[in-house]
């Protein structure tokens, strides 16, 4: 989650939606605004202490969070967005992420379809990179009552488009978006890691994803 009280907004940062590469745009407007630096002493005080202090939005928080801890005239007031991605993709590239900067979070499976099968199954224990993967992301953006409460949701697979959309909406001028974890050890093509089986696994879980954001399997016309 990113919080800038000088301009106005706060991005909400779903896991493996490319929201490394937007933080990363909009640092240098972080820099500039007056209270950053009183929210990083806060942030390194949080880090130093094992985050038992509670005094940072935590990278991955859900905009509920937001909202209970700001003033509602100051959440009220902020420009809220969020992108998200296709769940079949995503699982895909949370699949290669682990392999490669976490492989001893695989559970022994270097197979896609096996670590799919033993990520999803309930009775595995919690491991918080592989459960922050497969969280519903329509969580991230809606209260406790199921009402959407960000303003704007942007796609990955058209990530530069609305990252300018959503600059133009703060009102600054969208900075350059960088490349940050760019994957290269992957197919193109996620259909391609799915039989029916684990393809339908994927559909089960996020069904409420799918039917709120709108993605396909096969997202071809």
């Amino acid at each position: 989650m990113l919080l800038s009280i000088k301009h106005q907004f706060l991005f909400i940062h779903i896991a493996k939606t490319g929201g490394t590469s937007v933080r990363a745009a909009l640092a240098r407007r972080r820099w500039a605004d007056p209270w950053y630096w009183p929210m990083f002493v806060c942030s390194r005080l949080s880090h130093l202490s094992g985050h038992r202090i509670a005094t940072k939005l935590p990278r991955h928080a859900k905009a509920i969070a937001a909202k209970e801890l700001l003033p509602r005239e100051r959440f009220d007031a902020l420009f809220k967005f969020a992108f998200v991605r296709n769940p079949w993709d995503l699982q895909v590239s949370s699949f290669h992420h682990i392999r490669r900067e976490r492989p001893q979070h695989l559970g022994d499976h270097q197979d896609f379809a096996a670590f799919l099968r033993w990520k999803l199954d309930p009775e595995r224990p919690p491991q918080y990179h592989i459960d922050t993967s497969i969280e519903l992301q329509t969580d991230y953006l809606i209260d406790l009552r199921g009402n959407l409460i960000v303003d704007f949701i942007g796609r990955y697979e058209r990530l530069e488009q609305d990252f300018t959309e959503a600059c133009m909406r703060i009102g600054i001028r969208p900075p350059k978006l960088p490349h940050r974890r760019q994957a290269n050890d992957r197919g193109a093509d996620y259909r391609r890691y799915y039989d029916d089986g684990t393809a339908e696994l994927v559909a089960q879980h996020f069904a409420p994803d799918i039917e709120r954001l709108g993605y396909r399997f096969d997202p071809s016309p």
